[in-house]
């Protein structure tokens, strides 16, 4: 086991050496969302009975930071160790794909956590935000980070620049994540639109997020977290059989 906590101790040094980056740059993002919608929205929208907008919104916003960054890391990591050609150097080592796959899912994870925790923490300087479950919080902060980490290790194989990378960011992920309730509950959406939610899986892993905060969803949180880990473990065995194949890894 000695090379997987090489490679995941290198996977975490990464985003750790750069923390202002990769850590605080993303809370300070994340906070602009909030003070901005709850200035505009905070009188006009209540989205649960007895609750502020600006509160309601909190759980979206460091759901849609975990995820994001998640991602960031695996898919980061890998596309600039293809672009430079220090990839051969994990290849060349007697690591299984299983292992290089926990590696860079984990440093994900540790990731979007680090960056969660920022956002929560900061947020209670300003805003009273319950927490009424810490168990499903946790379940699916760690669920949703595991599954983005691996669809960030999926799109770190298949791009070959990081151009590639930029457009499935910004045409697969950001929209999933922003057409998810981030910012609104699907309740007030048309019967179409609220059918068509449903087919997002990041819908599902907002929503329950939330639930751990306020115990209410627009979904049984063991509906979405059943959905989350199905995903998750289609996911990975797609991630685990493009790794195992070499996948334009091994050129």
């Amino acid at each position: 086991m000695t090379g997987f906590f090489t490679l995941l101790y290198k996977e975490l040094l990464r985003f750790w050496k750069v923390g202002f980056q990769t850590v605080f740059a993303p809370i300070v993002s994340t906070l602009l969302y909030l003070m901005i919608f709850s200035h505009v929205l905070e009188e006009h929208v209540e989205a649960y009975p007895g609750v502020a907008y600006t509160v309601f919104l909190v759980p979206g916003l460091i759901m849609m930071s975990m995820l994001q960054n998640a991602f960031a890391n695996s898919s980061s990591s890998l596309i600039q160790s293809k672009v430079t050609g220090n990839l051969v150097f994990v290849l060349l080592s007697p690591l299984s794909h299983t292992e290089v796959f926990f590696a860079y899912v984990l440093a994900s994870v540790a990731r979007g956590l680090a960056v969660g925790m920022g956002v929560y923490l900061v947020t209670l300087a300003f805003f009273d935000v319950p927490l009424a479950s810490f168990t499903w919080v946790f379940m699916f902060a760690l669920m949703g980070s595991a599954l983005l980490g691996a669809i960030g290790v999926i799109a770190g194989i298949w791009a070959e620049k990081f151009d590639q990378l930029a457009a499935f960011q910004n045409f697969v992920i950001l929209p999933l994540t922003f057409l998810s309730g981030v910012f609104y509950t699907i309740r007030s959406l048309p019967p179409f639109w609220q059918g068509l939610s449903h087919l997002n899986p990041f819908f599902y892993m907002i929503d329950g997020f939330r639930y751990g905060f306020f115990s209410v969803s627009d979904t049984s949180p063991y509906i979405s977290l059943g959905i989350v880990a199905t995903c998750f473990v289609g996911v990975s065995w797609l991630t685990l059989l493009m790794l195992k194949t070499g996948y334009k890894i091994r050129h």
